[in-house]
C-alpha cells in the first residue's frame, strides 16, 4: 500500500507538470486550431534561462535566500519565454493562418528543431545540474514522501487552472478569446482584435511552459537542450486525452496521464518483477493516446471547438 501511495503522489506531481504544459497547447488550439509543437522547446528555453540566471545571482548575491533567487529567475525566464513565443507566432505562424493546416504543422516541427539546435549552441549539449534552492527535507504522508518542490508544483498547477478559468470566463480578454475561437472575422466586426488575442494566448502559454520547465528541472535536478521534447509530446497526449481546447480537460488529462505513467512504471513494475518497470515508462502514455483516439477522439471532456477557450 505504501508503494501505491508513493506512486500516486509521484503521479500527481508528474501529472501537474504535464497539465501546466498542456494548458498552453489547449489554449492555442482553442483559438486558432494550431498544434504548437515548439511548445516543449519554449519549456526548455525557460528552464535553461532560469539555470543561467540562478548561476549569475548565486555569484552576485551569495547570501540571498534560495526562494528569492528561484522567484527572480522564474520571472526572468517567463519574460524570455513570452518574448520568444510572441516572436514565433508573429514570424512563423501568423503568415500561415490562411494556409492548409499541414503548412503551420510542418513549420511548428521545424521551429522545434531550430530552437533545440540554438539552445545546444548557446548552452552546450551536456547535462547541467539544476541547483536545489528549496528545502530538500521531505514530508511524510502515510509512509510515502513528498518534497517541498513537489508541493509547490501541485500548488502552482491549482493556482494556474483557477486563474485561467477566471480569466477566460470573467474578464474582457477571456470574452475576446471565446469570441475569437467562435469566429475571428465576426469577432473583429464586434471590435475584438484577433491578432492581439492570439498574441496574448501565446504569451500566457509561454509563461505556463516556462514555469513548468523550471518545476521540471527543479524536481529532477537537471536541465538540457532536449529536455522539452518528451514532456511536450506527453503534454500534447494529455491535452488530447482530456479534450484539446478544453482548459479543465487539459488538467484532467495531465493528472490522469501522470497517474497512469507513475503507477504503471512503479507499482505495476514492482508486481511484474520489472517486466513493465521504469524502462518502459513512456509506453503507457502512448498506449493511452492510441486508445483515446480510437474510442473517443474528442477526449474525456471534449466538446465543440467553438465553445472552447
Amino acid at each position: 500500500m505504501e508503494i501505491l501511495l508513493q506512486q500516486i503522489i509521484n503521479g500527481l506531481v508528474l501529472g501537474s507538470m504535464y497539465a501546466l504544459i498542456a494548458l498552453g497547447y489547449t489554449m492555442v488550439y482553442g483559438i486558432i486550431q494550431l498544434i504548437n509543437f515548439a511548445h516543449g522547446e519554449v519549456l526548455m528555453i525557460g528552464a535553461l534561462t532560469s539555470w543561467s540566471c540562478i548561476g549569475l545571482m548565486q555569484g552576485a548575491m551569495p547570501g540571498a535566500p534560495g526562494w528569492v533567487i528561484l522567484l527572480l529567475a522564474t520571472l526572468i525566464a517567463c519574460v524570455v519565454a513570452a518574448t520568444l513565443n510572441f516572436t514565433i507566432e508573429k514570424v512563423a505562424y501568423k503568415p500561415l493562418r490562411s494556409s492548409p493546416r499541414l503548412a503551420p504543422l510542418i513549420t511548428a516541427i521545424g521551429m522545434s528543431i531550430l530552437l533545440q539546435t540554438l539552445a545546444m549552441i548557446i548552452w552546450k549539449p551536456n547535462y547541467k545540474p539544476y541547483p536545489t534552492l528549496l528545502s530538500s527535507t521531505p514530508f511524510e504522508i502515510g509512509g510515502a514522501y513528498i518534497t517541498p518542490t513537489q508541493v509547490l508544483i501541485l500548488g502552482v498547477t491549482a493556482v494556474a487552472l483557477a486563474s485561467l478559468m477566471y480569466l477566460v470566463n470573467h474578464t474582457n480578454l477571456g470574452r475576446a478569446m471565446r469570441a475569437t475561437a467562435e469566429n475571428p472575422r465576426v469577432a473583429a466586426l464586434m471590435g475584438v482584435k484577433p491578432d492581439m488575442v492570439i498574441s496574448a494566448t501565446f504569451i500566457i502559454g509561454a509563461v505556463l511552459a516556462a514555469i513548468a520547465g523550471i518545476m521540471y528541472a527543479s524536481n529532477y535536478g537537471t536541465a538540457q537542450h532536449t529536455m522539452g521534447f518528451l514532456p511536450g509530446l506527453k503534454a500534447f497526449t494529455a491535452a488530447v486525452f482530456g479534450g484539446i481546447g478544453n482548459l479543465a480537460g487539459a488538467v484532467v488529462g495531465g493528472i490522469l496521464l501522470g497517474l497512469i505513467e507513475a503507477i504503471g512504471s512503479g507499482y505495476i513494475g514492482t508486481l511484474t518483477g520489472g517486466l513493465l518497470g521504469s524502462h518502459y515508462t513512456d509506453i503507457f502514455a502512448f498506449i493511452v493516446l492510441i486508445i483515446i483516439l480510437t474510442l473517443r477522439p474528442s477526449g474525456l471532456l471534449g466538446e465543440r471547438v467553438a465553445d472552447r477557450a
